[in-house]
């Protein structure tokens, strides 16, 4: 009896390292993580807050559905201007009402960039920079840096990058302390062309000269000028004659 006692605590250690050591079959390990999602533009604002009014034109537009897609399929990545709430309060009223549908997708398009650019690549870039609305003249957009210190100047505002709301080498969002306005979006529609003047109807060869008797519609005779005055001579001989 006592040599049973005196082996138990050696059994007892050997189940207890047993069952420790042998893996547990119903568990399997954990996946890995796999590669995070591209960035949602949307839900980066919202978590900066300040930029309701961006995020409800982003929306409406639909230009918020178009970057993130763009974002899932392109590797230049993108680069966007985001206006506070206090930028757009600073508009002249009436500024946004103004603006048709499409001015409006233009205007949200203007400040973004079709490619990622970090603060120190803006000191080497060269201007006009191309926008989502593209090249064009209508909407020059130029991007200059000294050190951190970024300025955009369009050909209605000048304004500057306040702070780095978002980075990861793939998507930038930098905050922007005004509304980037470009002067095509104001400008009026060029005139439409005049009418085309109606050609001038020839002369019929058919028609008669000043020295052939004309004959209008009423059928009354008209003399020429010549005629005219023979007959006056005519009658003046005549009444000489008389008297």
């Amino acid at each position: 009896m006592e040599q049973i006692f005196s082996t138990f605590p050696l059994v007892f250690f050997f189940l207890l390292f047993f069952i420790y050591s042998t893996p547990t079959l119903s568990q399997s390990p954990a996946p890995a993580p796999g590669p995070p999602g591209p960035a949602d533009i949307i839900a980066i604002l919202q978590k900066a807050r300040q930029y309701t009014t961006f995020i409800r034109l982003l929306k409406t537009t639909q230009v918020s559905d178009q970057l993130n897609t763009q974002l899932s399929k392109s590797n230049e990545g993108l680069t966007v201007f985001a206006p506070t709430d206090a930028a757009f309060t600073s508009l002249k009223p009436g500024t946004l009402n103004s603006l048709s549908d499409q001015q409006k997708v233009e205007l949200i398009q203007f400040h973004v960039l079709p490619s990622f650019f970090s603060v120190s690549q803006f000191q080497t870039t060269s201007n006009p920079l191309r926008t989502q609305v593209g090249n064009d003249g209508q909407f020059p957009l130029n991007v200059t840096a000294t050190g951190n210190q970024v300025n955009i100047t369009t050909d209605m505002v000048n304004a500057t990058v306040a702070n780095t709301v978002y980075t990861d080498n793939q998507l930038a969002v930098y905050q922007v302390d005004k509304v980037l306005l470009p002067h095509g979006l104001f400008a009026p529609p060029p005139p439409a062309p005049a009418p085309a003047k109606p050609k001038k109807q020839e002369a019929s060869s058919s028609s008669p000269t000043d020295d052939t008797a004309r004959v209008d519609t009423s059928g009354g005779i008209h003399l020429s000028q010549h005629a005219f005055r023979a007959m006056s001579s005519l009658v003046l001989v005549l009444g000489a004659f008389c008297f």
